[in-house]
Parts: structure tokens; sequence; C-alpha cells
């Protein structure tokens, strides 16, 4: 059965880290669309939108499509601007465990707990797989004590590096200001953060996209070829970008059913 607007979680019921107030854009979320059976593999999906809003079709279509396969998701409601980091990444640091602290009542295997992103939303799944921790095991918050890890990630055209020429001016303003510290920079450009450790990761991007370099996703595919993580990269030749599922070209849309057969052979769905 597939969940509704109406079952809103809040990730932090009593406030978040850094919230800077007390409406819906300072409360991080999650949307639950579970699809019945036990131990499933679960997404976690992050829509884009250069770190200032969050794209709708780049949320519940997506829930629907990994829904449509046997695979149950979570879209997330993170914070954007006036926020900066570290306050997205916190929240989806906090998705991930929340996911895995309620995996056996919702029959999902906490071994199987993936990331989508697109955009900048792809930014902050790759940051989830590359800066994470395995949980506080001495934390008061029985949520806190788990990994924040992914267990694969799939990065639609996204945002990787904040170094120029080929990052996102948008995404890097709203995520950093105007005058990043470099470490800052550094830490947070994916492609400079990838270890054996980093999660399987499925990418794709076009090869003309006018909004975010696909540079992007080719310094990331590297960076996880040297560092000996298994990826599949997927470059189409034309498109633009945010496309979301890209119903409206046949050949873009293809992305979904490899995807889909590269989540199967993660057993994410049968």
């Amino acid at each position: 059965m597939a969940g509704s607007a109406n079952e809103l979680i809040e990730l932090w019921p009593e406030g978040a880290p850094y919230a800077e107030g007390r409406t819906d854009e300072d409360r991080p979320a999650i949307t639950p669309y579970l699809v019945d059976g036990q131990g499933k593999g679960a997404v976690i999906v992050v829509p884009g939108g250069g770190y200032s809003g969050r794209a709708d079709h780049e949320g519940e279509p997506i829930a629907l499509w990994l829904n449509s396969i046997g695979i149950s998701a979570f879209v997330l409601r993170y914070r954007v601007a006036p926020y900066r980091y570290p306050s997205a990444l916190t929240d989806v640091q906090r998705a991930i465990r929340y996911v895995r602290h309620r995996s056996s009542e919702w029959g999902l295997d906490t071994g199987k707990i993936g990331v989508l992103g697109f955009s900048a939303g792809g930014h902050l799944t790759a940051t989830a797989g590359t800066l994470f921790d395995l949980g506080e095991a001495d934390a008061e918050d029985p949520v806190q004590r788990l990994s924040c890890r992914p267990d694969l990630l799939v990065l639609c055209y996204p945002v990787i590096t904040m170094q120029r020429p080929y990052t996102h001016e948008g995404s890097r303003q709203n995520l950093l200001g105007s005058e990043p510290d470099e470490q800052l920079v550094q830490k947070l450009s994916g492609e400079q953060q990838v270890t054996a450790d980093t999660p399987p990761t499925f990418l794709w991007h076009t090869s003309d996209d006018a909004g975010v370099p696909v540079e992007n996703s080719l310094v990331f595919a590297s960076a996880l070829s040297k560092a000996g993580v298994p990826f599949d990269l997927h470059v189409y030749e034309h498109g633009r970008h945010g496309l979301g599922l890209a119903e409206e070209d046949e050949h873009v849309a293809t992305w979904t059913t490899v995807c889909g057969l590269w989540l199967k052979r993660y057993e994410f769905h049968k």
C-alpha cells in the first residue's frame, strides 16, 4: 500500500538541531511510501532544488516508481536556504538512522537502506555516502546509536563538486555562503571524499546538461573507480537539467529501467 502525504513523520518532533524557527521549513521530515513484504530494501528520496527549495517532481513521483518495482520509499523534507551546512546533511543522516530504527516494524532490511537524489539533492546524497558515521553507541536517543551509512547511492544529474569551474554556483552559494573556507569547499566536494567505504553507486547524467555540468558525475565515477567502489555510470547524449523520471524523452527515460535492474542486483527487490 503506497503512503500518503498525511503520514508525514517529523525526524525530531521536539525540534531539530540548528533549528531557527517552528515552521515546516524548520522541521525536517519524511513521507513514507511503503510496500508490503518482509526484508525488503528501502530508498530515501532527496529532491533537488539548488539548496533553495525541493522540486515536487523529484519527490513523490520517484517514490511511486520505486513502489512499482517493489521498493519502499521515503521522501525527505530537508532544510534549505537560509539554512547552510551542516543542517541538510544532519537531516539526511537522521532519516537514514530513523528508517533503520523502524525497519523491523516496516518489514525492511536494515542492511538495504539506500539514498537517491537529484541535482543538489544528489550532492546531499553523495555527501551522505562520503561523510557518514556508524552511530554513537552511548547516545541517549536510540535513533542516534545507529549507523547513517547508506548501503547504496543513486545520483541523478548530481551536483558533486563545490570547486570551480564545474560546481553549480547556486548550490554552492546556498550551502556554503559567498566566501566559504577552502577546507569546507574540499570537505563538501564529494570527489575529494570517496574512500573504499563509500557505498556502491548508480549515476546518470546528460552530456549537454546546461545546469549542472556532466563533469560532476564523471569526477565522482573516477574517484569511485580509483577507490575500488562498484559503480554504474550512464551518460545520455542529450537532455535538459531537471528531467526527473524523464517521461518526455524515451531515450533518457530508460534510466529507471536500468536503475531498477541495478537495484535488483543488490536485492532491493525481486
